[in-house]
């Protein structure tokens, strides 16, 4: 989901899986989004219903002064209802977590590379122009598309402006969902869309590859020149197009890999597999590190080492696009998921290395204690959010080396049970 949290649809290497049954959409057209269960109003959430109603008055006020046109806003406010579950998902979203490897056993699955094979073929011509005119591997855009809507199947049924409007009267983040509902009428006010396309995840995210509505204003092309920028329709041109476009907005350099998976030699210096650290792929080759089959990677330019397993699982050399793909969704095992998938689709083989599979994901409160702990010890994480980001992978990775443990800031449950033992 373009530009919208780093976890909404994987956090810190997991991912929330779509619930619908399998009954009713087979597990190879599974997105990777989820979807939402029926509402039904209780005494609290009819209170909550009227205040709700309440707050959308207000709204569509502010509305007018921000230029979106009363006749917009007379067809699409009347009717919206407070959708709680849009909320609760909203607020206990970093709950749901997995392993980046269960969830790479879900996001390149044999099925999801097969269906984006084909994919790739049926639509040839398309993915040509696309990769023409931005620049974009025709591989990554589709790999997008495989993990937002699984090549179209699953696009999302739910009401944009409800779920938008839901988000925007709660308040953790109603300045940034009352910015997305602002920009919802906006599209509807262009003719862009009509009311009835606006529908898509649970979150607000639209079409087949899952545009939050500014990003779509900021990036969404018209590819078939009809006079509308369609993302939502079963012809994909628009949106494919409108995800090139975005990534080359964004920095995709042409020609060049998002990642490489490499081996590190014996000895390896561990503190320099970190992201602000890099070295031409010709350097790291200096110092031993290869591909899998064992040559040295070419000069793509700068790149970094991941590791986001730890030292025990497989290693990643990393470039600019990287981070390009990142915008898109910042989680790692986001990225790794739309590069990898993108290399089996374009014929490339499986990851080789081995990843701990006997170890488990940290729940969000384990994270917290994790940080608060690291932070005791004296080793300061900055933030004490639950988020595995780099300032908690370099705590971690200093309390290794403190400890003489392999420096390779993994969070796992050993170092969380060895801070508890230590107290």
């Amino acid at each position: 989901m373009i530009r919208y949290l780093t976890c909404l649809a994987i956090c810190l290497g997991g991912s929330v899986l779509a619930e619908t049954p399998a009954t009713l959409i087979p597990a190879v057209a599974q997105s990777l989004r989820p979807v939402l269960r029926p509402f039904t109003l209780t005494p609290a959430s009819q209170d909550l219903e009227a205040q709700f109603q309440t707050w959308l008055a207000g709204f569509r006020n502010r509305a007018l002064t921000l230029g979106i046109t009363p006749a917009t806003l007379d067809a699409a406010l009347p009717g919206l209802s407070y959708d709680a579950e849009v909320v609760r998902r909203d607020r206990n979203q970093a709950e749901f977590t997995k392993t980046i490897w269960d969830y790479l056993d879900t996001a390149v699955s044999e099925a999801r590379i097969a269906n984006g094979r084909k994919a790739v073929a049926r639509h040839a011509d398309l993915l040509t122009r696309v990769e023409a005119q931005w620049g974009v591997d025709r591989h990554v855009v589709a790999a997008i598309w495989g993990l937002e809507s699984a090549y179209g199947a699953v696009r999302g049924g739910d009401s944009t402006l409800r779920s938008l409007a839901s988000l925007a009267f709660d308040t953790r983040r109603a300045a940034f969902f009352e910015d997305q509902l602002i920009a919802a009428l906006r599209i509807l006010d262009s003719g862009d869309a009509r009311l009835r396309d606006l529908r898509g995840s649970w979150a607000g995210a639209m079409g087949h590859t899952q545009f939050m509505p500014t990003s779509y204003q900021e990036h969404a092309v018209d590819f078939t020149g009809d006079g509308r920028r369609d993302i939502w329709s079963d012809d994909p041109s628009d949106a494919l197009a409108s995800t090139a476009a975005y990534l080359k907005a964004n920095g995709w350099v042409t020609g060049q890999p998002w990642g490489v998976e490499v081996q590190l030699p014996k000895g390896f210096d561990l503190t320099s597999a970190r992201r602000e650290l890099t070295r031409l792929p010709s350097d790291w080759a200096a110092l031993g590190v290869r591909d899998v089959q064992g040559h040295a990677v070419p000069d793509h330019g700068p790149a970094s080492i991941l590791l986001p397993a730890g030292h025990s699982g497989a290693a990643f050399m990393i470039f600019d696009n990287f981070a390009v793909i990142e915008t898109y969704n910042t989680a790692d095992a986001y990225v790794i998921g739309v590069g990898h998938l993108a290399d089996r689709i374009a014929g490339g083989g499986p990851i080789r290395g081995n990843w701990p599979r006997a170890d488990r994901a940290l729940t969000l409160d384990e994270r917290i204690e994790l940080q608060e702990r690291l932070t005791a010890a004296g080793f300061d994480t900055q933030k004490i959010d639950g988020k595995i980001g780099p300032l908690t992978i370099n705590a971690v990775r200093d309390y290794q080396l403190d400890q003489g443990l392999a420096p390779d800031g993994y969070a796992s449950l050993r170092v969380l049970e060895r801070l508890r033992n230590a107290s």
